[in-house]
C-alpha cells in the first residue's frame, strides 16, 4: 500500500505521503484562517493529529484505484477526493470509540479520553467525562462536514463530483445503518449470520468497495466496471474485517495500537464471538457467559476467554472464511475489466489486506 505511483517519476512520493500532505494542507489552511468554528486550539490541534496519525489509509488507497482502473490518469485532484474519504474515517473511528467505551485508538489515548483529560487539566467546571464524550461526538462530525467539504473542492469537474457523490452518499448510509445494527446486536444478542450483515455494512463496503466505486464513478466508469468492483470489494472487505475481529482478540495491542480487553469487556457481537457461542459445549458455553461481556473482566478473564474461544474451533473457523473471501476476491479481481498494471496492485492490496497484523 505504500508502494509509489505505477508510471510516475522514482522521485515521487508514495501514495499514502500524498494522501497525508493533502490532509496536512487542508488542515493546515482551516487553521491558518482562524477557520475553528470555535473550537479550542487545544482541541483543533487535537483533532489535526489524530486524522494525522499512522493510519492505514486504506479507502484513500483503494478510492486512488478504483480512479485508475477506470482509466483517469494520476493527477492531484484524485488524491484530494481519495484523501477525503480519510476524514470520514476519522468521524466514523471517533463515534465508534465513544460507543465502545475505547481508551485507545492508533496507540494513543481516543478523541474523547483526550478531551476528557483537557477538561480535567484546563480546571472547568462540571464532568470531565461528559465534556470528552459530548466534544468528541461534535468534532466527529466536524470530521464528516469537513471530508464532503474537501471531497467536492477536489478539483475535478462538477459533473464528477456528482457521480462520485452518489456513491459516496450510500457509503455513508451504509456506515450508520451498520453501526445501528451492530448496536442492536449488542443489546439483543446476535447470531452468526447478523454478525456477518454487520460486517458488510458497517466496514466492508466502506473499507473497499465504496472507495473503489467512489475512485471509478469519478473517472466515468460504466455499470459494469462498478459491478465487477464490488464482486471484487465486497469478499475482500469482508475478509479485512473478520481479520480485524481476530486481531482485536488475539492481536498484539503493540502493534495494532488498541487493547485487546475492549472488545471482550464491551460484548461486543464479532462473527468471532456468535461463532464460539455456537460451536461451544456446555461447559464452555457457561464460562463464554460469565466472561464476555463482564465490564469488570481483567487480563486473566480475557486469558481464559481466548482460550475458550480458540478450543471451541471459532479461530480456525474464521480463518478459514477469511481464505475462501480472499480466493472469492482474487477470482472476481482476474475476471475484471481492469487494466494488467492496476490488477497487479489490487493483488498486491489483496494479500496485504488479509495477512495484516494491524
Amino acid at each position: 500500500m505504500r508502494g509509489p505511483v505505477p508510471g510516475g517519476s522514482p522521485a515521487d512520493p508514495p501514495l499514502r505521503q500524498r494522501v497525508d500532505a493533502e490532509l496536512r494542507e487542508f488542515l493546515d489552511r482551516r487553521q491558518g484562517n482562524g477557520d475553528r468554528l470555535g473550537l479550542s486550539a487545544e482541541a483543533f490541534d487535537l483533532i489535526r493529529r489524530f486524522v494525522l496519525a499512522d493510519g492505514k489509509r486504506v479507502r484513500p488507497v483503494f478510492c486512488y484505484w478504483g480512479w485508475r482502473g477506470a482509466g483517469g490518469g494520476d493527477q492531484r485532484p484524485i488524491v484530494t477526493a481519495a484523501a477525503a474519504l480519510e476524514l470520514f474515517h476519522a468521524f466514523a473511528l471517533i463515534h465508534d470509540d465513544i460507543m465502545d467505551g475505547s481508551d485507545l485508538r492508533r496507540g494513543s489515548p481516543s478523541v474523547h479520553r483526550q478531551l476528557s483529560e483537557l477538561h480535567g487539566r484546563s480546571a472547568w467546571r462540571g464532568d470531565p467525562a461528559a465534556y470528552g464524550r459530548d466534544a468528541a461526538l461534535l468534532s466527529g462530525a466536524l470530521c464528516a462536514a469537513w471530508s464532503a467539504e474537501m471531497f467536492a473542492g477536489c478539483g475535478l469537474d462538477a459533473a464528477a463530483i456528482q457521480r462520485g457523490t452518489r456513491v459516496y452518499a450510500t457509503m455513508r448510509t451504509e456506515v450508520i445503518s451498520g453501526q445501528y445494527l451492530d448496536l442492536l446486536s449488542g443489546v439483543r444478542g446476535g447470531s452468526v449470520d447478523r454478525a456477518l450483515t454487520v460486517v458488510r455494512l458497517k466496514t466492508a463496503r466502506y473499507t473497499v468497495t465504496r472507495p473503489l466505486q467512489i475512485g471509478a464513478a469519478l473517472a466515468g466508469a460504466g455499470r459494469g466496471l462498478l459491478v465487477a468492483l464490488a464482486e471484487f470489494g465486497d469478499p475482500l472487505g469482508d475478509a479485512f474485517q473478520l481479520r480485524d475481529d481476530l486481531l482485536g482478540v488475539f492481536g498484539d495491542p503493540a502493534v495494532t495500537g488498541k487493547p485487546i480487553l475492549d472488545d471482550l469487556r464491551e460484548g461486543k457481537p464479532t462473527v468471532l464471538v456468535a461463532l464460539a457461542r455456537s460451536m461451544a459445549d456446555a461447559d464452555q458455553a457457561a464460562r463464554l457467559g460469565a466472561l464476555f461481556g463482564n465490564p469488570g473482566l481483567d487480563a486473566a478473564g480475557a486469558a481464559e476467554l481466548r482460550e475458550i474461544i480458540a478450543a471451541t474451533g471459532a479461530r480456525d473457523e474464521v480463518e478459514r472464511m477469511i481464505k475462501v473471501r480472499a480466493d472469492a476476491a482474487r477470482v472476481a479481481l482476474s475476471a475484471a475489466p481492469l487494466p494488467a498494471d492496476v490488477r497487479a496492485v489490487l493483488a498486491d492490496l489483496t494479500g496485504a489486506a488479509v495477512t495484516r497484523h494491524r
